[in-house]
């Protein structure tokens, strides 16, 4: 069964205006139940973890001015959220589903979190809507467990997952793996071990042509035995911080295509969601619901 880690804290009220889409985490696990792609069981719900896999990441004193609410003013701006103890607590509910969604993909091939792909929070900080990378805290559990040996990092949000290449900038036992639009956040960018730049307005046919070019030659290489894949529907034409040109069917393909190569190759995977910021609430859910679909329709 596919099992989806979501919390209604993922809704955080926000000052009214504010350009991140909140609602989303309301209305997609309410859309994959009305069509029926998933049903209530499919639904875990994640917990306040220990903070043990939490500072195997970030460090003590990023943690604790976290938890004491004693970031720097100047800290706390980056990020971009009004910092308070529900967004912290948040923060890492969402950390914890994407633990327990590794876990789940262990057992079942794959799992998905409603929220996560926070890639732009690093070792020390946090910035542009992210306070604590659940990817890497995810990565990080499985191989100190023992239960994985090599971690494969697909970062496919159209900003760089910079923080995530931070992380692991100096550990090979997780591979990054990041597709990005070459002229956008972050301004200056960090080194992955695989950085692709896409120039502005790239289409579905050349977005997909050097996915498929890079993505099978590229786990061939590395021979991960566990995936995590981010999967940032902010590469749409209509995404207000986007500058790509994809279109919703194009989005969908490059889902289908990650998750069928996970599948022939028998490589678990764990996916979170990322970022997704057109105008209409409606193309986000969609974009977003398709990749559950596509979960539900290939793995089961």
């Amino acid at each position: 069964m596919l099992k989806i880690a979501y919390h209604p804290i993922y809704t955080h009220p926000l000052p009214q205006g504010h350009r991140f889409p909140m609602i989303k985490y309301e209305l997609l696990p309410k859309q994959l139940i009305h069509e029926g792609t998933c049903e209530e069981q499919n639904f875990f719900t994640p917990e306040v973890p220990d903070s043990k896999p939490i500072i195997a990441v970030h460090t003590k004193e990023y943690y604790q001015s976290l938890i004491e609410q004693s970031l720097p003013p100047k800290a706390a701006r980056k990020i971009g959220f009004p910092l308070s103890k529900e967004l912290v607590e948040r923060e890492m509910i969402i950390a914890d589903g994407t633990i327990k969604a590794s876990e789940h993909a262990l057992k079942h091939g794959i799992a998905m979190n409603i929220a996560g792909g926070t890639h732009h929070a690093y070792t020390g900080h946090g910035e542009a809507f992210c306070l604590l990378n659940d990817q890497a805290i995810g990565a990080r559990y499985l191989l100190q467990k023992g239960w994985v040996k090599k971690v494969l990092i697909i970062d496919l949000d159209v900003h760089q997952g910079n923080g995530t290449a931070e992380i692991f900038e100096h550990d090979t036992t997780v591979f990054t793996f990041s597709m990005h639009g070459a002229n956008n956040y972050p301004f200056k960018k960090e080194t992955s071990d695989l950085d692709i730049e896409l120039p502005n307005e790239v289409s579905d046919q050349e977005y997909l042509k050097i996915l498929k070019e890079t993505l099978p030659s590229l786990i061939t290489a590395q021979q991960p035995d566990f995936i995590y894949y981010l999967c940032g529907v902010d590469i749409l034409a209509t995404d207000k911080l986007g500058k790509l040109g994809c279109t919703v069917s194009g989005c969908k393909e490059r889902d289908r295509f990650v998750l069928q190569t996970c599948k022939d190759l028998d490589i678990p995977l764990m996916c979170s969601m990322g970022g997704g910021y057109s105008a209409d609430i409606k193309i986000i859910v969609e974009a977003h619901a398709n990749t559950f679909r596509l979960a539900q329709d290939i793995f089961f």
